[in-house]
């Protein structure tokens, strides 16, 4: 049975479930496992229930800050990892003495259910929208009295469970954060330039983050033809692909590789501009990303942002206020907007002020305060909780939506279904 509940001051104690692997340098390690180390520190007890290597346990447990439950899961492959992390979730005494599962894996969260527990999920995707076919399921998860709501990553997704039928009390929409501390030691632009190779005068501008077809870079790449003055640079390489083919074709892109955290910092801070790619392809051709993690990153860098005006960036980024926000898969406004904020001073120096400032509210440490409030409220609502409503426009929906997927796979193989027709 689920740990006794206290509404005056809650006592909450918390089995956060991670179905991958640590050390793990991915953005859903990072997202999740700072979560539940911000989260922690509001709580009685927590755990982290993870399948991870002996000789890891302790790096895990100090990412973490909190004891590791060794998942009875083998480390490969990744799809028995997932299943098995779910199945015997169950069988651990801390899944019984915690008041809750915290996870971001829907697996884990059914099997946590059927095993009597409490299930809060945390996670970016819009999997209505993305795996149609799951839908109904998806309904009676998050309908379910013992699932006690999610955190939605961006409106964009919190609408989509909405549409499904699922209340709106139990979906909130919790942005994403960054690290303050990251930023201590913040240096100026030509000293930062000088440490990675570019000369102090060079006008910069800097995209950070995985490099592939996915993000929208052709578009930056044409843009770079155009602004030959412009020193563009790709950072996050993992070898040789076809955006790095285009890339280096073009003689004022450089290419680097992925970044650790401590070398990081050191492009994000030689940035004229900061770059979100301006392109609807990674959320609405892909399906890969909802509201970028590096956003908040840069919003914390004291640098100038460009970005595409697109559904969820428009969420956290306000145009002229904190950043730049252009027409997305435009080339002439990624064009004008860039140069802009290389020859327009003050633009750039009123937009980084605008977003250092803001970025208080994006802190890991503001969004464990925000969720812990959440999962409280839930808690104590829990019996009271409305019902979901499934009718004839979400079986319609559905059975329309599952055609065009099923279509989709039958011609690429790709499990995700990009939005529209």
């Amino acid at each position: 049975m689920p740990g006794l509940i206290s509404t005056a001051g809650i006592a909450m104690k918390i089995l956060f479930a991670f179905e991958n692997t640590l050390p793990n340098a991915e953005a859903d390690a990072e997202v999740f496992v700072t979560t539940a180390r911000y989260l922690g520190a509001h709580l009685d007890e927590s755990w982290l229930h993870v399948p991870v290597a002996r000789q890891n346990r302790h790096i895990a447990s100090g990412l973490a800050n909190m004891p590791i439950i060794r998942a009875f899961a083998p480390l490969k492959p990744a799809a028995l990892r997932h299943f098995m992390c779910g199945l015997t979730i169950g069988l651990r005494r801390e899944f019984h003495k915690a008041d809750l599962v915290y996870t971001r894996n829907l697996w884990v969260a059914w099997m946590s259910i059927l095993c009597g527990q409490r299930v809060v999920f945390d996670h970016y995707r819009p999997w209505p929208d993305q795996i149609p076919p799951l839908q109904r399921w998806l309904y009676k998860l998050f309908t379910h009295p013992r699932f006690l709501g999610s955190i939605c990553h961006s409106d964009y997704t919190r609408r989509k469970y909405i549409e499904l039928g699922v209340p709106a009390e139990k979906l909130r929409c919790i942005h994403n954060g960054f690290e303050p501390r990251r930023f201590q030691a913040p240096m100026a632009l030509e000293a930062a330039k000088k440490l990675i190779g570019v000369a102090p005068d060079a006008k910069t501008v800097i995209y950070t983050g995985r490099v592939n077809h996915k993000k929208g870079l052709e578009l930056v790449i044409e843009a770079a033809k155009q602004l030959p003055q412009l020193t563009f640079m790709f950072v996050g390489s993992y070898g040789e692909g076809p955006v790095e083919t285009l890339a280096r074709k073009v003689p004022n892109i450089m290419i680097v590789p992925w970044q650790t955290e401590a070398t990081l910092g050191q492009y994000i801070y030689a940035a004229d501009v900061l770059l979100i790619p301006p392109s609807l392809q990674p959320l609405a051709k892909f399906g890969s990303t909802v509201l970028p993690l590096k956003l908040f990153f840069y919003l914390g860098s004291g640098r100038p942002i460009l970005a595409g005006n697109t559904p969820d960036v428009a969420e956290v980024l306000k145009h002229d206020e904190t950043a730049l926000l252009v027409q997305p898969d435009s080339l002439e406004a990624l064009v004008n907007g860039l140069t802009a904020l290389t020859e327009d001073g003050a633009l750039a120096a009123r937009l980084s002020a605008g977003a250092a400032a803001d970025s208080q509210n994006y802190t890991w440490n503001a969004r464990a305060g925000k969720i812990f409030a959440t999962v409280q409220g839930w808690l104590e609502d829990a019996a009271t909780a409305k019902p979901g409503h499934w009718g004839a426009a979400q079986e319609g929906v559905w059975k329309r939506e599952s055609r065009r997927w099923f279509a989709h796979f039958a011609r690429t193989r790709s499990v995700i279904l990009p939005p529209g027709p």
